[in-house]
């Protein structure tokens, strides 16, 4: 198979920058996260949980969203509200500029 075979959408580089951190929540679980910022996705960021392996755009309308961390990293409810505080201080307000 060469390039030339596949239908690209969209391919594009650019320069980013990843926040890594480790954490434990006061009700004892580990987070261990890759933040990335970058100008796409509206100024989301893109949220990697290194141990779960799932990955997430999310802004301050995601966290606001009910159930969404749950159903996205698979958390209990507790542990998502823990992982909420925490990107509260993390996600910035969404910039609609495309």
């Amino acid at each position: 198979m060469q390039m030339n075979d596949y239908d690209f959408m969209s391919d594009t580089t650019e320069d980013t920058s990843t926040r890594f951190v480790t954490f434990i929540t006061p009700n004892l679980k580990r987070f261990d996260l890759a933040i990335t910022s970058t100008n796409r996705f509206y100024g989301k960021k893109l949220i990697i949980d290194l141990q779960g392996g799932r990955t997430a755009i999310v802004g301050q309308d995601d966290l606001d969203e009910e159930g969404y961390l749950e159903f996205t990293f698979k958390l209990t409810e507790e542990e998502a509200t823990d992982l909420r505080q925490f990107l509260e201080l993390v996600v910035g307000t969404v910039n609609f500029t495309d």
